[in-house]
């Protein structure tokens, strides 16, 4: 049996509108909005759907024409508090119809506070964590003028290659719709407030999924995939009242983003309803014509306007072309009546109309005391420790002297990560400041590479030295922050430079040796793994990075962040995701041949025709969930509440988890279920709940998971549905272990 979720998304979107009404205030801003419409030229409804960088028009003089003119009904990358005002004003004062301005910015994850990459953020497992500190950029940013930005970015991604999975939370759906919906209430707050920034559920859709990792590059996604997994933190978004949505550059399934009336009606506006405004990413539109979707401009617009885009970032298509299309009868003035009123819709719903325009800055907002503490907190919740051989971790205040080594020890604007267009590493505390200033001249220092992919061996010799005159080294290797992000995919994700060769060298000193890896992708760090005692993922932490490493390494706090993504061996290894399929041919531990072993004179059938890799067997480096503690936790007395669920009903499980080591530490446990049979296979485990809890020496805590029939439900194919059937489920500590048992679905 198969019970139908959604049978028609459409219908019972519109009956229960019908049925409910619009409210008298959503009635009454929806009359305003027809008023303000009804009064506009079509020059003026054309200018509300365009988007303009910074100097597009000219200087501000001819930009304060443009305004006044009804050209503009957005800009980007516009700074200065002053500067910004001035411009609102001209808008509300002196243009035709007094229609605000929205000032866009990249504010990913920090405007001058700069907190650790999204992809560090969801190592926290802690959302709400990460909404305080979206609502924190929002305060600084909005103290500048901007009340608009375009994160955060929600692509689900499997593939450590992509520069931009700095910029998501990782591989789940569930973890990226978690933070998802915290980072959008974070960046909104209360509307009606000043301090709002109207956050962006960006890129739609299935821009993670980019071929070889490469940028901008081809997606293919069958729809049970795409709604299983990629569109779920959207959906996620749009529940959670995201006021705008961005088109992605890629094209998904043969057809550009930008003009997928799939993606863009058929989804966000006729199954969610969605009423909010959406935005093409940069000249996206316009790149419809490389794609070979478009033969020009104008033809890229009318796929664009047709598909549902109401505004276009930084090209002309529509400012160029829309005006023909209509004389034309290509498209009604009607549909441009309608983008044009999703745009004053969230220009209405931040009350841009109302709220003053002069913009406050002072130290209570950039760089706060309070900002600078969230920032710290986070970068701290953030870090993952790997690697804990021996105790080697934490370190006594009191050592004798330690060595403080590497390309990334006292790198400022490194540390700040990508996507930071108003971080300035004069802000940062690096890691040489905060130990130096713990341990003054106990601490020797030497970066032994000028930068990350420096290879030469001219500071190798003091680095040694260094190392030879100290208790313990402390060596922070990693990548630059200009090797993550936007348009910088790599092919080979190991160490670059010669920072292998420099741990090499330390670790010959046999003094104890830990690994501070500062990245904005997971590395492949296996060698360095087993060369160092100790290995913690700092990722890049921001602008707190020295005092919060400090805080792990001393053992103030005990790491307590976990991997949001699974870590291969190398690249030949990708995509590796804790969510893949089992195959008809899974492999287990006993089956694993390795190419070392296998003689000369071998013929293929002993190799058992399993699926796996023969250089690299069939596990990850580390499995996503991982990460350790200074303490240890004891899994114990697994119970579900029923081994049977209803179809709409739900059953309780629960574990209990004991501090059994000398460390107070937060512990993140984890509900992962596996459906063994469905009418599409279904992935070996997926991850349905978490929890962070903290517990002192020798505490338990009964930890529990309401278990709901709809967690279960899955799309495939032909609709969502839950189907009846056996299911695994396990508590555990990270995606690989675990408490295991099992309920039947009826």
């Amino acid at each position: 049996m198969k019970i139908k979720i959604l049978t028609s998304i459409v219908g019972l979107w519109l009956l229960a509108s019908c049925a409910a009404g619009l409210s008298d205030s959503q009635d009454l801003q929806e009359q305003k909005i027809r008023q303000i419409i009804s009064e506009m030229t079509l020059d003026e409804k054309i200018g509300q759907m365009q988007q303009s960088n910074d100097g597009f028009f000219g200087d501000d003089e001819a930009t304060k024409q443009a305004i006044r003119d009804g050209k503009v009904g957005s800009f980007l990358n516009m700074v200065g508090a002053e500067r910004i005002a001035e411009f609102q004003r001209v808008a509300l004062e002196e243009s035709k119809h007094g229609i605000p301005l929205l000032f866009g910015r990249d504010v990913i994850h920090g405007f001058r506070t700069i907190f650790p990459i999204p992809l560090g953020i969801a190592s926290s497992w802690e959302p709400d964590l990460a909404q305080e500190a979206m609502r924190v950029s929002a305060v600084e940013a909005s103290s500048m003028g901007i009340n608009w930005t375009f994160a955060p970015m929600m692509d689900v991604t499997w593939d450590p290659r992509w520069g931009r999975i700095a910029e998501s939370c990782g591989e789940d759906p569930l973890l990226a719709s978690k933070f998802a919906v915290a980072m959008v209430k974070g960046f909104q707050g209360d509307l009606n407030d000043p301090t709002a920034v109207a956050a962006c559920a960006k890129h739609f859709v299935g821009y993670g999924m980019s071929e070889a990792g490469r940028d901008y590059n081809t997606t293919y996604i069958p729809e049970p995939l795409l709604r299983n997994v990629h569109l779920r933190p959207f959906k996620a978004a749009a529940d959670a009242g995201v006021l705008t949505f961005m088109s992605a550059f890629n094209d998904l399934n043969g057809v550009p983003t930008s003009g997928n009336e799939f993606t863009l009606k058929h989804i966000l506006r006729d199954e969610w309803g969605y009423k909010g405004m959406v935005v093409s990413d940069w000249a996206s539109i316009e790149e419809m014509i490389a794609h070979g979707f478009a033969a020009d401009k104008k033809q890229a617009a009318e796929i664009s306007v047709k598909a549902g885009v109401d505004m276009e970032m930084a090209s002309t298509c529509y400012a160029d072309n829309l005006k023909q299309l209509i004389k034309e009868g290509v498209i009604s003035e009607d549909l441009v009546d309608n983008h044009v009123a999703n745009i004053l819709r969230v220009k209405m719903e931040m009350g841009l109309f109302d709220k003053p325009y002069d913009n406050h800055v002072s130290t209570d907002t950039i760089l706060a005391p309070s900002h600078l503490k969230v920032s710290r907190e986070l970068a701290r919740k953030s870090m993952v420790l790997l690697k804990n051989n021996d105790n080697t971790l934490p370190i006594s205040k009191n050592i004798r002297s330690l060595a403080v080594i590497g390309p990334l020890a006292d790198a400022a604007r490194d540390q700040l990560g990508t996507w930071i267009f108003d971080g300035n590493g004069d802000d940062s505390t690096t890691p040489k400041e905060a130990f130096g200033e713990i341990l003054g001249n106990r601490m020797n220092y030497s970066s032994g590479l000028e930068y990350s992919r420096d290879k030469s061996t001219k500071g190798f010799a003091k680095a040694i030295s260094a190392a030879q005159n100290s208790d313990a080294i402390l060596i922070f290797a990693g990548e630059e922050a200009i090797l993550s992000g936007e348009a910088n995919a790599r092919g080979i994700i190991d160490l670059p430079g010669i920072q292998t060769e420099l741990i090499t060298e330390l670790k010959k000193t046999g003094k104890p040796l830990i690994l501070v890896v500062m990245a904005g992708r997971p590395l492949g760090i296996g060698a360095e793994m087993d060369m160092a005692d100790a290995v913690l993922y700092a990722w890049h932490p921001g602008t707190m990075a020295g005092p919060a490493i400090a805080d792990l390494v001393f053992g103030d706090f005990s790491p307590s962040g976990k991997l949001p993504v699974t870590f291969v061996k190398g690249a030949g290894q990708i995509p590796f995701y804790y969510y893949r399929k089992n195959t008809g041919r899974p492999a287990t531990e006993n089956d694993v041949v390795y190419i070392d072993d296998i003689p000369r004179d071998s013929k293929q059938l002993s190799l058992g025709f399993k699926s796996m890799h023969i250089d690299y067997g069939i596990t990850p480096l580390l499995p996503f969930g991982y990460g350790l503690s200074y303490t240890e936790f004891k899994y114990d007395n697994l119970k579900l509440s029923s081994k049977e669920m209803s179809t709409d009903g739900a059953i309780t499980l629960s574990a209990d988890i004991r501090n059994i080591g000398n460390y107070e530490a937060e512990e993140i446990v984890q509900l992962y279920i596996h459906d063994k049979v469905g009418s599409i296979t279904r992935p070996i485990k997926e991850l349905k709940g978490f929890e962070k809890i903290n517990l002192k020496p020798g505490d338990v805590k009964n930890v529990s998971f309401e278990l709901k029939a709809e967690d279960l439900q899955f799309y495939n194919g032909d609709d969502y549905i839950i189907e009846p059937g056996d299911f695994e489920v396990w508590i555990g500590p990270n995606s690989d272990e675990g408490l295991k048992g099992s309920f039947v679905l009826k």
